[in-house]
């Protein structure tokens, strides 16, 4: 008897040895730094440019959904700015995850931040003081031209102080975030420019580069690993006011959502915007989209292989 109650005693105290050693570990790994290059990213003051970041802003980018937590659609049908000044919270399984004031305040924006900061932030992951951006925005591979004009029209935005909450981690995104975070950037060269049309690639360029139509209607990991087929449907989500959504398949399997869609359908059902309230599909910004856009969009994903959800 004493000598299994030995043994137990020094498996118990090997086993909180180890679980402590995991806690300081993971406590140390809460902050690490990386190092990323300086995209040569200036903001222009060009009116067209600008422009051009509007609309990527408001429409496929989805930026305001994200950075905003005022009625988005209200505030761009009077013709007004959004305000992206951050602080909408996204609850996780790993905890809650509140976005960023993109406002040029300096205090609590990024007004202090350089051009070529945000673009390292935006391609490569990497905060200005070298912790890792959590992979929710997946503008790695978006053009030099598309992400300078993004810039542009931020730079424009009134300075609103705001200061948004630390993200909340519980125990298991801590223990994520100390060992399986690390920062994405681009899987290929950064094209200097990709020229709006209705073709396939561009089409795939919106959809994997700009909208991140693939971020939600593909399974993937706590870690954003995709562990499901490309498009053929994402993870329940849910903001917390309803019940959970799946992200439907969007391959030319039979069984996608869009399988039977015709062009017009399909771009008519992006037009009317969000049905469900608590949808965390971005229908009011891709709805701004224009005609060509879509199209391109509707023929890539009609050339996507298909794939069983």
């Amino acid at each position: 008897m004493k000598k299994v109650f030995k043994i137990l005693k020094w498996t118990g105290l090997i086993l909180l040895t180890i679980i402590l050693g995991i806690a300081i570990v993971t406590a140390s790994r809460q902050h690490v730094k990386y190092d990323a290059p300086y995209p040569d990213i200036k903001a222009s003051k060009d009116t067209a440019v600008i422009a051009r970041g509007r609309h990527l802003v408001y429409s496929m980018a989805h930026c305001a959904d994200c950075h905003s937590t005022g009625n988005v659609d209200s505030i761009l049908a009077t013709g007004n700015e959004v305000s992206l000044s951050g602080g909408k919270e996204f609850r996780l399984p790993f905890g809650s995850i509140y976005t960023k004031n993109i406002t040029s305040d300096k205090e609590t924006g990024i007004g202090g931040l350089s051009d070529a900061e945000i673009a390292r932030a935006l391609y490569y992951g990497v905060h200005p003081d070298g912790t890792t951006v959590y992979d929710f925005m997946p503008f790695h591979n978006l053009s030099k031209k598309d992400m300078t004009a993004i810039i542009s029209y931020i730079r424009t935005q009134v300075p609103v102080k705001n200061k948004v909450p630390a993200h909340e981690l519980n125990i298991m995104g801590k223990v994520v975030n100390a060992f399986l975070v690390k920062p994405v950037g681009p899987d290929r060269e950064i094209p200097e420019d990709v020229k709006p049309d209705t073709t396939v690639a561009y089409g795939n360029y919106l959809v994997t580069s700009v909208a991140n139509c693939s971020g939600c209607h593909t399974k993937r990991s706590p870690t954003g690993a995709v562990t499901g087929a490309f498009l053929a449907g994402g993870n329940p989500i849910s903001n917390g006011s309803g019940p959970a959504l799946s992200p439907p398949n969007l391959t030319t399997d039979s069984s996608s959502r869009i399988f039977s869609w015709s062009y017009e359908t399909f771009k008519n059902r992006m037009r009317i915007g969000k049905l469900i309230p608590y949808s965390e599909m971005p229908w009011n910004s891709f709805k701004h989209m224009t005609d060509d856009e879509l199209k391109a969009i509707y023929k890539f994903l009609k050339s996507v292989k298909p794939a069983k959800s």
